[in-house]
């Protein structure tokens, strides 16, 4: 959530003000939406001289709240991260961006170490990035976080704030309290209810959302593809189980002339037709999972990691219910052929030729 400018007049202040988050703003949400779980402000002061020794360069420098790695996907490589003490007695720690921590300090452990930001000593407690390399997560790798409160005391910055993440407690939809947390802040900053602007915000539920229902669409579809596939194979093994019927017709006769009962014929018609969809499709399994294994070694060998695919697997409890169904199937495909079998009269099949 972050400040827009205004786009109506409201209450004598003329549209195109862009209101000013405090710190007071997030005790507020605090206190008047329960049901907000988490939430960390950040301050940007932007790119500031940083030294260890006599190395050196400009980083982004942000004052942060400890909520901010349980809300945003950042993860620590070394040490820890902003706690509630350095918070509450405004310490002077910072936590190193991964590119950051390998400029100033190499392959030395930097925990512990002193740098200097715009010439005020900070002692490194961490280092975090992201969880994954993106063109919009490459800033926090250079970034260096400092506890808010010792920005607002140590560089004069007053109680402002940038922007803010929030997220909702358990069993409760982002979408309910995003119109809360506005709807505080407008009355707040006296902007209009009805501003479409002023406060703006991102809701990554919707995009998510979007995600969960495209991947559902391409499951259901993959379901329609597999069941139609499974039809036309139970289709086809019928014919041939058919045509195997008519073509020993003469020996289900003899076995029915010699004591065999319409139950052994059936029997051993839907043995035949289950062998042969559990063996063709158990088949294409083991060829399915030996394909998957050869993309995913060859993703491996030549460092191919792709974001949203990695590590293909064949789930266990699918091929599990591929089999059964497989079994099913065959059984489906043979019953008619073997329904057929077991009305074979044995003085007709004897004469046929």
């Amino acid at each position: 959530v972050w400040p827009e400018r205004t786009s109506q007049p409201y209450r004598g202040f003329q549209p195109g003000r862009r209101p000013q988050l405090r710190l007071e703003d997030i005790t507020a949400i605090r206190q008047n939406i329960r049901e907000v779980q988490f939430i960390a402000p950040r301050l940007s002061i932007g790119a500031q001289p940083v030294y260890h020794q006599d190395i050196g360069d400009r980083y982004e420098i942000r004052g942060e709240l400890e909520d901010m790695i349980r809300i945003e996907a950042l993860q620590l490589h070394q040490g820890r991260y902003i706690n509630a003490l350095d918070i509450e007695n405004s310490r002077k720690v910072a936590i190193l961006g991964k590119r950051t921590a390998e400029v100033l300090f190499g392959e030395k452990d930097c925990i512990g170490e002193y740098i200097r930001i715009k010439g005020v000593e900070f002692r490194v407690a961490g280092v975090f990035g992201p969880l994954q390399i993106k063109p919009w997560t490459e800033d926090d790798l250079e970034a260096i976080v400092i506890p808010l409160t010792t920005m607002y005391r140590t560089f004069g910055t007053g109680e402002r704030v940038d922007y803010f993440v929030c997220s909702a407690a358990p069993d409760v939809r982002v979408s309910t309290i995003e119109p809360q947390v506005k709807a505080l802040l407008k009355k707040r900053h006296h902007v209009a209810p009805d501003d479409p602007q002023g406060i703006g915000g991102f809701n990554l539920e919707a995009e998510y959302q979007s995600i969960v229902n495209l991947f559902g669409g391409i499951r259901a579809f993959l379901w329609f593809v597999g069941i139609g596939t499974l039809l036309a194979g139970i289709v086809g093994v019928s014919n041939i189980m058919l045509i195997t019927v008519k073509e020993r017709t003469k020996e289900i006769g003899i076995r029915k002339a010699m004591g065999a009962t319409p139950g052994s014929i059936i029997n051993m018609i839907l043995a035949e037709s289950i062998a042969i969809t559990s063996v063709s499709g158990y088949l294409g399994l083991i060829a399915g999972t030996f394909i998957i294994g050869g993309i995913n070694y060859l993703m491996m060998a030549n460092n191919l990691e792709p974001d949203n695919f990695y590590n293909p697997q064949v789930n266990p409890s699918v091929g599990l219910g591929a089999i059964v169904l497989l079994i099913l199937a065959g059984a489906a495909a043979g019953f008619i052929p073997a329904m057929q079998a077991a009305r074979v009269n044995p003085v007709a099949a004897l004469k046929d030729e």
